[in-house]
Formats: C-alpha cells, sequence, structure tokens
C-alpha cells in the first residue's frame, strides 16, 4: 500500500510527521517543483518524500491537504481515479450557493472520478492534529465519514497505525454533517479534540 499527501501547508506538515512518528513511508506534493520543499521535508523525516503532483498520484490512498479552491486542478492530474482512495482533509469557507447545498465532500467526489472517497482529519486545527496522539493513556479521536464502508474502514485501519482512534460517523450527508465546514456552517464536531481510552 502507498500513501501520498498532496499539500504541504499546515495540514500537509501534520499528517506527514503523524506518518514520520511510525517510520510510514509517505510521498508529500504540492503543484510545486520537490526541490523547493524537499528540506521541509527532510526536517520531517527520511521517510517523507517529496515528489512531482504526477508522481504522488500514483499512490493508492492519497490525502487532499491543498485549499478547497485547489482540488479540481489536482484532480485533473488523472483523468480516472479508478482504485484509489481519496481522503479529504480540507474544509472550506465556500458560501453553499457555490457548493449546490452539497456536503464539501460530495462536490470533492465528483471531481475525482471513480475514486472512493472518505472525509477524515479535517476537524483538527494543525498544531493538534500533529501532535503524538498518545495522550493520558488513551488516543486521539479522528472521526471518518464516507458513503463507501470499505473504505471508510481502510482509513480506519491507517488512522489506528498512525497511533489515533478512529469513529465512523456514517455516511457523508448522514454523520459526515458533524465534521463539515462550509460557508457559516460548522459542524458539530470541527475542532472538538477528543481522546478515546480502550477498555
Amino acid at each position: 500500500m502507498s500513501y501520498a499527501i498532496i499539500g504541504f501547508g499546515k495540514i500537509g506538515h501534520a499528517l506527514a510527521k503523524a506518518f514520520a512518528r511510525q517510520g510510514i513511508e509517505v510521498s508529500v506534493a504540492t503543484t510545486r517543483d520537490p526541490a523547493s520543499f524537499a528540506s521541509d521535508a527532510a526536517a520531517i523525516g527520511p521517510t517523507i518524500i517529496p515528489k512531482t503532483l504526477a508522481e504522488a498520484v500514483k499512490a493508492d490512498i492519497i490525502f487532499l491537504a491543498v485549499r478547497f479552491e485547489s482540488h479540481p486542478k489536482v484532480a485533473k492530474a488523472l483523468p480516472n481515479w479508478k482504485g484509489k482512495t481519496i481522503v479529504d482533509a480540507m474544509n472550506t469557507s465556500a458560501p453553499l450557493e457555490e457548493l449546490d447545498g452539497l456536503p464539501s465532500s460530495a462536490v470533492v467526489a465528483k471531481a475525482f472520478t471513480g475514486a472512493k472517497l472518505v472525509k477524515g482529519f479535517n476537524h483538527l486545527v494543525a498544531p493538534v492534529l500533529e501532535q503524538d496522539p498518545a495522550l493520558h493513556g488513551g488516543r486521539r479521536v479522528v472521526f471518518l465519514s464516507s458513503d463507501d464502508d470499505g473504505a471508510a474502514a481502510e482509513i480506519g485501519a491507517l488512522a489506528e497505525n498512525l497511533g489515533f482512534a478512529p469513529v465512523n460517523l456514517g455516511g457523508l450527508s448522514e454523520g459526515g454533517l458533524l465534521i463539515h465546514a462550509r460557508g457559516k456552517i460548522w459542524g458539530r464536531l470541527i475542532f472538538k479534540d477528543l481522546v478515546k481510552f480502550d477498555g
């Protein structure tokens, strides 16, 4: 299984740190030349590999950590995303009219034709997301939402490997709305920093 993070701002860095903590290799890419952020990647760890966008989208599981407005440009990197799982870690302040009244992830899913889409890792601010998820004997919760149960399970397993406690909220238009930020409507679980204790 191969992984990539598209977008290397605050959320991209936070996700890369989560992979680096576990020694899991992940590609990072932006629309810029990889040389321009190679030193940032190296500072996080040797398993963070700078690549071009065209190279990074070859991964099986791809985290979208770009500005919401930039996702259509990323979607054009491949004619068809069949067989890939996209993790939508973006939030948007776009007004509802621009999204046709849909959850932002439904708009993203349309752009990435053929991909399985999971909304997740977006409800925590970057300074919290980048911290070690092991806390007080528990694990920091990440909420996931998808209309594809298999994809949600796949990303849930990855979240576990990264040290988080995944909580599946169900479909995008159901529990997923709890972690959607769009326009001036913020899901009730956005920015809620929760810890799960096993047992």
